[in-house]
């Protein structure tokens, strides 16, 4: 471990953001404050993703009211996954086979690193404890060498209707929605099941600008309506240190190119829509990456979707390929359109 002094230590905290310093001060108060009234930590473990020989292990550390028994509810709330104190700089231990690693909570409350371990392809389970929590396992998604396709996914319109870039109505739908309120897009968790089918031990890695907060909600969407089941990879709203808020684009843009790196053998056919920012993410990503992209495939909005959606309607056709590396993209309204255009790829062999 390298050691940091004092005055590189204040030159950091000099150079953090206006909004990042006073977020950190309410954080502390408010974390004091509750500790002071017996509230402990507990952690939250989101579903990573590795190879054999280490895995990508995500999760957060929280406070909470001391014996509180959680239980499902049948109806949950959005605003309630936002109303959270996280822990700072909590110390997690990490056990992969036998083998523990030690990291700290950042100064939201998460942990994100990548760890060793001997992991077996398929699904597999790491251990996450700190002190005064009760331990908790996270699935991690083993991918196989061998496997050369795998399926990258939008949620946002792509396989769950939300409308997302309507300030107002996703605002209700984060805040004070029930989440079982909540639409699929049609035949698309039928798309994703025909295209593992037909890649055995194809991994499908689900990739959104939403907050980590509403990651339980999505994944108990996920399974309701039976999508596959694979890592949700989310950012965090608020304050960075260098900026007001986190960049969505910039998080989808970073994860591509990790991916990438991190399994170079890997074709991705990188599933969007048309209302937001996918299609020129996934153009780039194509330029810049050609042989990580087997192919692109955009859910089509309706005119009066994109409209609501603050997207301008395109042409109806299907273009067969356009300028990103060579690529080929599908585009249709929902999941069986997509189907029919994919059936006859190399993809659905």
């Amino acid at each position: 471990m390298v050691a940091v002094t004092p005055a590189e230590t204040a030159q950091a905290v000099a150079r953090m953001h206006r909004a990042a310093l006073v977020e950190d001060a309410v954080h502390e108060v408010i974390e004091r404050r509750l500790r002071n009234r017996g509230w402990k930590p507990y952690i939250t473990a989101y579903t990573g993703y590795g190879a054999p020989g280490w895995a990508r292990v995500m999760g957060r550390v929280l406070l909470s009211r001391p014996r509180l028994v959680r239980k499902r509810r049948e109806k949950v709330r959005g605003w309630r996954s936002f109303t959270t104190t996280p822990v700072s700089g909590a110390v997690v231990r990490i056990e992969v086979g036998g083998v523990v690693t030690e990291t700290r909570t950042d100064r939201s409350g998460y942990v994100d690193c990548r760890v060793k371990g001997d992991l077996e392809p398929g699904w597999a389970s790491v251990r996450l404890s700190c002190d005064g929590a009760t331990p908790v396992d996270a699935p991690i998604r083993v991918i196989d060498p061998a496997v050369t396709v795998g399926l990258i996914s939008d949620i946002d319109d792509t396989v769950m209707v939300t409308t997302l870039p309507r300030p107002l109505l996703a605002a209700w739908n984060t805040f004070v929605l029930d989440e079982h309120a909540r639409a699929a897009v049609p035949g698309m968790a039928v798309l994703y099941e025909r295209l593992i089918n037909a890649n055995p031990g194809a991994p499908v890695i689900y990739l959104s600008t939403g907050a980590w907060n509403v990651a339980p909600a999505l994944t108990r969407f996920l399974s309701r309506h039976l999508y596959p089941a694979g890592p949700i990879l989310l950012t965090d709203w608020g304050p960075t240190p260098d900026r007001w808020f986190r960049s969505g684009q910039e998080h989808k843009r970073t994860s591509l190119r990790r991916l990438a790196e991190e399994f170079p053998s890997v074709k991705w056919l990188l599933v969007g829509d048309d209302g937001q920012h996918d299609q020129e993410i996934y153009s780039e990503f194509a330029r810049e990456h050609p042989e990580n992209v087997a192919a692109v495939a955009i859910r089509r909005l309706s005119p009066t979707q994109a409209v609501l959606a603050g997207a301008i309607p395109g042409p109806t056709e299907t273009p067969e390929a356009v300028p990103s590396g060579g690529k080929t993209w599908f585009s249709a309204p929902d999941g069986a359109g997509l189907w029919s255009l994919l059936r006859d790829t190399d993809l659905a062999e």
